[in-house]
């Protein structure tokens, strides 16, 4: 008889096996998710190196990395990338903090968001675009009115995640939490945060996706610097190689800002014993 079957132990798995199986399944996550983008530029790459595409509107891969080499060694891309990461920075900053306050007031207060809601969700509906010469009117074309417009962008998803949470919260969860005599403060902090944060997580990875778009919009208003201001450059010059270079750098910075949110924020979400994450 075995050790297992004499003490009844169920077997425990290494955590060295635990975290090489970890590591492998992470290695395979990242390969599935470049292999499309990888095959799709090798096979434009040949499309245009055997003639089969003249590759002028749409330059190859190999001429896109040219210029993103060239815009690197003078040292003009990561100016530009640094002036975008600052404003999206700022703007998110900024409108996580008002959404997330306008949010739990909405949510908590039903007079408060008969108030507000509907206000909210007309201005939710207006082009990012029409804000701009407002903005240009009141801040001017300097940083104010760019950071102002990104945080328009973010706020409505995270206002809307926090209001949908906190809304969606069982009463019985809440009640359970009142029999048990909890206090205010511990009632929050035991039962509606850990009730409201997977959805506020999303929502946050949905405003910053809407900031790095709205960034767009406003380095169209008069920026001397920025991804933006490359796509400007690139349109008026017909560089068409530039254009793609910084979408393609709007892409790749984009993915990694999200990564870290969301990397951020894993140790928050331990608890959770959610289906896709035991696939």
């Amino acid at each position: 008889m075995s050790a297992i079957e004499r003490t009844g132990a169920a077997p425990q798995v290494a955590p060295v096996a635990v975290s090489r199986k970890k590591k492998r399944r992470n290695g395979t996550h990242i390969l599935l998710g470049i292999a499309l983008p990888v095959a799709l530029a090798i096979g434009w790459e040949l499309a245009v190196r055997y003639g089969l595409a003249q590759g002028r509107l749409m330059p190859p891969p190999s001429r896109l990395f040219r210029t993103l080499y060239e815009l690197a060694i003078t040292g003009e891309l990561f100016r530009h990338i640094g002036a975008t990461l600052a404003r999206v920075a700022a703007g998110f900053f900024f409108g996580v903090v008002a959404g997330t306050l306008v949010g739990a007031i909405a949510g908590a207060s039903r007079l408060t968001r008969e108030i507000i809601d509907p206000s909210l969700q007309g201005l939710r509906a207006v082009p990012s675009i029409a804000w701009v010469p407002l903005f240009i009117l009141w801040l001017g074309i300097f940083e104010e009115s760019k950071i102002a417009l990104i945080a328009v962008g973010c706020f409505f998803p995270v206002y809307l995640g926090v209001l949908g949470a906190i809304q969606s919260v069982d009463r019985k969860i809440v009640e359970v939490g009142r029999i048990f005599r909890l206090s205010p403060p511990a009632l929050v902090r035991r039962i509606l945060l850990p009730a409201i944060l997977p959805a506020y997580v999303l929502s946050l990875r949905q405003g910053l996706g809407l900031g790095w778009m709205f960034v767009v919009a406003a380095e169209f208003m008069g920026a001397s610097e920025g991804l933006g201001y490359l796509l400007v450059d690139g349109q008026q010059l017909g560089k068409p190689d530039q254009i793609l270079a910084a979408i393609l750098t709007f892409a790749v910075l984009g993915k990694i800002t999200d990564g870290i949110l969301a990397a951020s924020i894993v140790p928050f979400l331990t608890w959770q014993d959610a289906f896709a994450q035991k696939r």
